[in-house]
């Protein structure tokens, strides 16, 4: 049986089976494989790029003065923004605030339950229905 190779997410390749695969001319195959490999390329030099960009701005912060510290500070700044923006920081806190919720309502529907005036309202209520079953 064809098996097909899946990027993991640390870049190595997981080989397994795919009806997809079996589908597929060897041409076809060949082409895809082409792709693949030239994508990968361009991966490794936007890669080097990117490294040599980053270098020039370092040199540049340097040149302009601009600190370590005020640039881990911005870095930190829109890192913490990304993380409250994101998804799951979010869900994470409508779970949070509906669970802070959910227990305050349990304590004041027990408060009440607990409550005189609640405990008096029932013992009326079952006198009531205790009359009612009487007649």
């Amino acid at each position: 049986m064809p098996h097909a190779r899946t990027e993991t997410s640390v870049g190595t390749y997981e080989s397994h089976s795919t009806s997809e695969l079996e589908d597929l001319t060897e041409p076809e195959q060949r082409e895809l494989k082409a792709k693949l490999t030239k994508l990968e390329a361009e991966i490794v030099t936007l890669r080097h790029v990117l490294a040599a960009k980053d270098r020039c701005c370092g040199e540049l912060k340097r040149k302009l003065g601009f600190t370590a510290l005020v640039g881990l500070r911005q870095n930190l700044s829109k890192s913490w923004l990304d993380v409250q923006v994101s998804n799951t920081y979010v869900e994470q806190k409508t779970s949070a605030a509906l669970s802070t919720m959910g227990t305050a309502l349990c304590r004041k529907l027990g408060g009440i339950k607990k409550s005189a005036t609640l405990r008096s309202f029932e013992g009326i209520f079952n006198k009531h229905m205790l009359n009612q079953g009487r007649n």
